[in-house]
Order: C-alpha cells, then sequence, then structure tokens
C-alpha cells in the first residue's frame, strides 16, 4: 500500500467574484464549498481559500500557485463560468492545463439541465495539473451541492450522479491522497480490483 495516498488532502477552494471580493456582498462560495466536503469526506483534509476577482491573469496565478507552490491535491473553483464577459474562468484554467478532462463539464451540465434550459450556457471544465485535479463549479450554492452531490430520486436511489462520485479515484490515478467518503452524501466509484 502506498503510505502517501493516506496524508491529509489539500483542496484548494475559490471563490470568483468581482463585487463578492470588493466586499459589496458577502461571498457565498466559499462557505458552500466547506460546509458540502465537512459533510462528506471521513478522511483528513484541509482547505486552502481564496476568495479573488473575475480576472483571467489572477485566477489563473491563483490556480498555479495553489498547485504549485500550496501543493493542493484538488482545486475547486466557483464562479465565472458564464457567458457574460466578465466570466473568463474557464478559460484562465484550460491554461495552465496539463490535461482537460470534459465529462466533468459535460456531468455539471446534465445535472444542471433538469433544473434550468439555460444550463447549456455553463462553461466548466476540468482539468489535470501536475498531480492535481481543478474543477470549475457553479457560482450558486444550491448549484453547486447539486452538481458535487448529484441527483436522487424520492426513495434516496441516485437519479443522476454527481461529479464527486469521480474525483476519489482520478486523485488515486494521478498520484494523490485517498479520499474516503461518507456514501450517505456521495459514493465514491472505484473499480472493482
Amino acid at each position: 500500500m502506498n503510505h502517501d495516498n493516506l496524508r491529509t488532502a489539500r483542496i484548494g477552494l475559490v471563490s470568483i467574484s468581482d463585487r463578492a471580493s470588493q466586499g459589496v456582498y458577502p461571498d457565498e462560495g466559499l462557505p458552500s464549498l466547506r460546509e458540502w466536503l465537512s459533510r462528506v469526506i471521513q478522511s483528513q483534509w484541509e482547505p486552502i481559500e481564496r476568495l479573488i476577482p473575475d480576472d483571467r491573469f489572477l485566477i489563473s496565478q491563483t490556480l498555479v500557485d495553489l498547485v504549485d507552490k500550496e501543493a493542493c491535491d484538488l482545486v475547486l473553483t466557483t464562479g465565472g463560468t458564464g457567458p457574460a464577459l466578465r466570466d473568463v474562468t474557464p478559460e484562465a484554467t484550460l491554461a495552465v492545463a496539463d490535461k482537460e478532462l470534459p465529462g466533468f463539464g459535460e456531468q455539471m451540465r446534465q445535472i444542471s439541465l433538469q433544473f434550468v434550459p439555460t444550463a447549456i450556457l455553463s462553461r466548466q471544465v476540468g482539468v489535470v495539473r501536475g498531480r492535481a485535479m481543478i474543477v470549475n463549479l457553479p457560482g450558486r450554492p444550491k448549484s453547486i451541492q447539486e452538481t458535487l452531490e448529484g441527483l436522487r430520486n424520492e426513495d434516496g436511489s441516485v437519479r443522476v450522479p454527481g461529479i464527486f462520485a469521480a474525483i476519489p479515484y482520478g486523485l488515486e490515478l494521478i498520484g494523490g491522497p485517498s479520499l474516503h467518503l461518507d456514501e450517505a452524501v456521495c459514493k465514491a466509484f472505484r473499480p472493482k480490483k
């Protein structure tokens, strides 16, 4: 067994909003991410948080800093993924990526389309940089939870899997730590050995 994968996971949380970063209104992204991750992750992890404006260079620089200097295994961003002129998170993320993981954006749009037809306007991406995964999430707290956790039927069975189900195995494939999840919130998928 690789003992490196038993280490504490470092998870970068980045909320991207011009107005929240200027104090015009309270940021909802970081508290939403922290609260959901605290409910689901049962192994050791620590958050490294950033609140920044919608600036393409600054977003890229923040992602590089979190992965290369802060040694984050996973970075989750929220905000800046729509079609508006100031929405540049996907471009900033792709600019620092080694590999793109298109399934993340596809699945998040699939989940959001269950609620609003405008979900096709969202542009979230998932990528690998070195030994870290970076995933752009939607901006609204309710949408963050739905895309991470997935959707359930009334009997509690999974109707549409959330993206977080794939993250523990993805991290292991690139040499990251093992994340153990509360299956009542989100069941991690790992292939049978």
